[in-house]
């Protein structure tokens, strides 16, 4: 069914239209079921983000991301879609989601939704069709696949979540695939009807007037039709970026189960699609421990694919300047005309404050990554509560809805931690979130420590300094899409320039708990620029003095 587009984006005479404001652009990522409780049932919906957008686009963001709405059984909280055109009851309806991006349009804020389209849930139609027998309509829309003779799965591939790839299905005799769930059986994307239904309903979002989509697990969508089993991959090479450590699938090389070549081909129809209304943009998930730059290279080279993705670069590595140092040169080197979103946090993974510091001046820290990551080059998202310097919550294990903690606890307690509830006001009931008796998940006492009416009583908050970087941001194009070079620095620190035009600033981040003197390299001259945060420029010899979690920002003489 065709929809009429509820926002239509023009452009004036006055204000042209930008088809460019993705890059550089700074995203927030709202998780529905944790931001705020409109209707008092303890869980987050779309009436609620509504409600909360003016804050939203108070802190000067260009744009929002929202995690999966879609009508769903929420086995995996809405990343397994049985319905890709309409909202789930728990979060409202289509016409709370008409109001949302009226709302947030009218406040300078773009909207991009989550498309989760390498799989769905098996209560999708689609596959209740598939599954009863191998000749019906849709008996290829999934990947199935004959038993070994012994009745084994037809080759080594593992789920992301744990066991085999493969699950039975007794009304076929046959197996079928899941990189995830079970319940979330994934897609064949080598036939071409597919790919057509996916981009039918991708294309129900655009008429409705969507600002673009964040693509989940986009290297997913095809493996190969030859199940070739995946190497082993040896113990000391072993990568935990896209799994945790604990987790068997990183024993393998995911040579034949994903990022498969054969993607690049669906992902210039997705493109094609996205040109149709201009200004609309994509961002694509990268999960591919062994090979994430060279893929995401391969996806935002040149203009007929994706506009920008991530990898889990700095939302899983190290927090080491040479790491950071090496991903930056890397990027540059190997995707020269790719455009990369970065990310220190997000709904899978830990809270960056609590992942790369579990003690100390949290405070500073969480100003510094907050400089870091709005100064380096490409797009930005950040999550929910960053901005307040949020920290993983600490839960039971009789707290836990997420499978994925579930499975591997304890040694790895899911993504229940960073998805707990949005606090708004320190001293109300579950801190704003909700009027219910309890919330989906358990709001984290010291997170009340930290809620935004306390924040804004303090000049110096990290809530004030991410508003004043931001701002500082925008004021610069050289960080906005200019381009970086990375300098050597001692140990420790992490120091480059941006440069569009005539301006080059130059950036240098102590990354350490102790103070280091940096000498600038010869002849190059800085000036302070009043960026938030920053130390005095460097006066005398041109040593810049950089205090523990210190950072300098400062124009290029």
């Amino acid at each position: 069914m065709a929809v009429p587009p509820m926002t239509e984006q023009k452009s004036t005479p006055e204000q042209p239209l930008d088809k460019d404001w993705w890059r550089g652009a700074v995203i927030y990522q709202i998780y529905p079921r944790s931001f705020q409780d409109h209707n008092g049932d303890g869980v987050g919906d779309l009436v609620g983000i509504t409600e909360r957008l003016d804050y939203v686009a108070d802190l000067g963001v260009d744009a929002i991301w929202l995690s999966p709405f879609f009508t769903s059984p929420m086995k995996d909280f809405g990343y397994d879609v049985s319905n890709y055109r309409d909202v789930d009851p728990i979060f409202g309806t289509l016409g709370d989601f008409d109001r949302l991006l009226e709302k947030a349009h009218s406040r300078g804020l773009k909207v991009i939704i989550d498309q989760v389209i390498s799989h769905t849930s098996d209560k999708h139609p689609w596959f209740s069709e598939s599954r009863q027998n191998r000749t019906n309509p849709r008996h290829d829309w999934y990947m199935w696949a004959d038993p070994n003779p012994d009745g084994t799965p037809p080759n080594n591939w593992l789920s992301i979540f744990g066991g085999s790839a493969w699950a039975w299905d007794s009304r076929r005799m046959q197996y079928y695939m899941h990189n995830f769930l079970t319940s979330q059986p994934d897609l064949n994307f080598h036939n071409q009807q597919v790919q057509d239904a996916v981009l039918s309903d991708m294309r129900f979002w655009l008429e409705r007037g969507v600002d673009g989509f964040r693509l989940d697990t986009v290297n997913f969508y095809f493996a190969s039709l030859g199940l070739e089993s995946n190497p082993v991959v040896k113990p000391e090479d072993f990568n935990a970026s896209t799994a945790p450590a604990v987790n068997p699938y990183n024993f393998q090389e995911h040579l034949y189960d994903k990022s498969r070549p054969e993607n690049l081909e669906f992902l210039t129809r997705i493109r094609a699609l996205l040109d149709e209304y201009p200004g609309r943009t994509s961002v694509g998930e990268i999960g591919d421990s062994q090979h994430q730059l060279e893929v995401m290279a391969q996806y935002t080279s040149g203009t007929d694919k994706l506009h920008m993705a991530y990898t889990f670069d700095y939302l899983g590595g190290a927090f080491d300047a040479q790491h950071f140092k090496t991903s930056i040169d890397l990027t540059e080197k190997d995707a020269p005309d790719g455009w990369i979103c970065l990310a220190f946090s997000n709904h899978d993974v830990v809270r960056h404050v609590s992942r790369w510091m579990s003690h100390g001046d949290r405070e500073a820290f969480g100003k510094l990554t907050a400089t870091m990551l709005l100064t380096m080059r490409g797009s930005v998202c950040l999550y929910q509560g960053e901005e307040l310097g949020l920290t993983e919550a600490e839960l039971a294990f009789e707290d836990l809805v997420d499978p994925y903690g579930i499975e591997f606890w304890p040694q790895f307690k899911g993504r229940d931690g960073c998805r707990t509830p949005m606090v708004w006001q320190s001293s109300a009931h579950l801190g704003g979130f909700s009027t219910a008796p309890r919330a989906w998940l358990p709001v984290p006492g010291d997170h009340l420590l930290k809620a935004p009416d306390l924040q804004e009583k303090q000049n110096d908050s990290l809530l004030h300094h991410y508003r004043a970087t931001l701002k500082f941001r925008r004021q610069h194009q050289a960080l906005v899409k200019g381009t970086i070079k990375t300098l050597e620095a001692p140990e420790g620190v992490l120091m480059f320039t941006r440069t569009a035009g005539a301006e080059t600033l130059l950036c240098a981040f102590n990354m350490t708990g102790g103070p280091i003197v940096v000498r600038l390299p010869d002849g190059l001259g800085v000036k302070g620029i009043d960026a938030p945060g920053s130390v005095a420029a460097p006066v005398g010899d041109g040593d810049l003095s950089l205090p523990a979690f210190g950072g300098f920002v400062g124009a290029v003489l």
